[in-house]
């Protein structure tokens, strides 16, 4: 689960990290009330979507001049001004893809003195299994941009769970920074707040970008914070920031049958059991010639129920041309399996190819009930021969 800006760093304070006063605003006259519960002259109008290089992007709907998703004004006309041009647009980032978020939400805050931005995270190392710290000197730039240009402007170092974070890793970071005196000292400060956040809340990421010199203090200019989704039930007050209107609609009702899906922009829909053979379907399928249209992992224990929504929901997809099913029954029976590929078919009167391919336990009863259905369902002998037939299935069918 991800949050807003405005919201990580509202959380964020909770724990001391020093941030710009701010607030939230949905509508224009709240960013204008906003501003004027600041002290100005100077303000930040921050568009609020779940996605990176905010100010880069560019509104669909306002031309390739306007200016981007993070705006400075030195007026309050102006910030009405900006308010106005971002809410109801369309921002396209280099995060979003080029369908872009819908603006519905902005966050005004105090515009600061930057003198040096720096970049600070905390991350889940899963090569480790510990939290990593993750900090540059190249703050207030894509990160990917720069471990690839300049990895060595990047130092990572990971924390024992034994022992948590310690002094060493504070003076490291602000080393790697360059900082010195009391600006060393507030960096070892705010990393201990921010390790604090980070296992208070069961995060997964706490990314600071920029981290910033204001005058003689280090300040947290921008947020973000992502949270492991299997915490969840430990802290509901985290479960209210959710903004549904940020994920796809299709993924919501995924995660009501605790199905892994993720939409994609391909048009063969695919329903897999296992992520690593997820994974390898997709691939199949596009060395095929073909692309896929969803990831969906069913899981190792789904039922006939489970099946069946996992057919609704790639099929509410209008761009799905086909569907590949790839089970290989080990946990999940192959006929259980076929009783819910065949109630779902005829539940929602498929109309598109479906290429089936089965094979592990109950193999012979899951293939048996598929070919007595009386429905147009192609068989697979593995899955070299599944991709083709669906890929063939499809374009024969444009």
């Amino acid at each position: 689960m991800n949050i807003h800006e405005y919201q990580a760093k509202d959380l964020l304070a909770k724990f001391g990290v020093p941030v710009p006063a701010g607030f939230p605003a949905m509508s224009v006259e709240e960013a204008v009330a906003a501003a004027q519960k600041l002290p100005g002259p100077l303000w930040v109008v921050k568009a609020q979507i779940h996605a990176g290089g905010r100010g880069k992007g560019k509104f669909k709907e306002l031309g390739p001049d306007a200016k981007g998703g993070v705006r400075l004004a030195r007026s309050i006309d102006e910030v009405r001004a900006a308010a106005a041009d971002m809410l109801g647009n369309t921002l396209v980032t280099i995060q979003t893809g080029p369908a872009g978020k819908q603006v519905n939400r902005l966050y005004i805050t105090d515009g600061v003195d930057i003198g040096k931005e720096f970049y600070l995270a905390l991350l889940v190392d899963r090569a480790t299994g510990r939290i990593a710290i993750v900090a540059s000197t190249e703050g207030g730039m894509d990160i990917e941009k720069v471990a690839h240009d300049t990895p060595e402007k990047i130092e990572t170092l990971t924390i024992d769970p034994a022992t948590g974070l310690m002094p060493h890793h504070g003076r490291a970071v602000a080393a790697a920074l360059g900082l010195s005196g009391d600006l060393a000292k507030q960096c070892g400060k705010i990393l201990g707040q921010l390790y604090a956040a980070f296992t208070g809340t069961d995060a997964s990421q706490i990314e600071i970008n920029p981290l910033a010199i204001t005058g003689d203090k280090l300040m947290v200019l921008d947020a973000k914070i992502g949270f492991d989704g299997n915490a969840e039930f430990r802290h509901p007050d985290l479960e209210q920031m959710r903004d549904l209107s940020e994920e796809e609609a299709s993924e919501i009702e995924a995660s009501k049958y605790d199905l892994a899906y993720i939409k994609l922009d391909g048009d063969i829909g695919c329903m897999v059991n296992g992520a690593g053979l997820a994974m390898a379907t997709m691939d199949i399928i596009k060395l095929s010639g073909g692309a896929p249209a969803n990831f969906l992992d069913v899981g190792g224990g789904a039922s006939k129920e489970k099946v069946t929504a996992a057919f609704k929901i790639i099929l509410s997809d209008p761009t799905v041309k086909g569907i590949l099913v790839n089970i290989f029954g080990g946990i999940m029976k192959c006929d259980i399996i076929a009783d819910g590929i065949v109630a779902a078919a005829r539940e929602v009167d498929l109309q598109v190819p479906l290429v089936v391919r089965l094979e592990g336990t109950n193999v012979a009863e899951g293939k048996a009930i598929l070919a007595k259905s009386g429905l147009k369902i192609v068989a697979a002998n593995d899955l070299g021969d599944a991709a083709k037939k669906i890929v063939a299935e499809v374009k024969a069918a444009a």
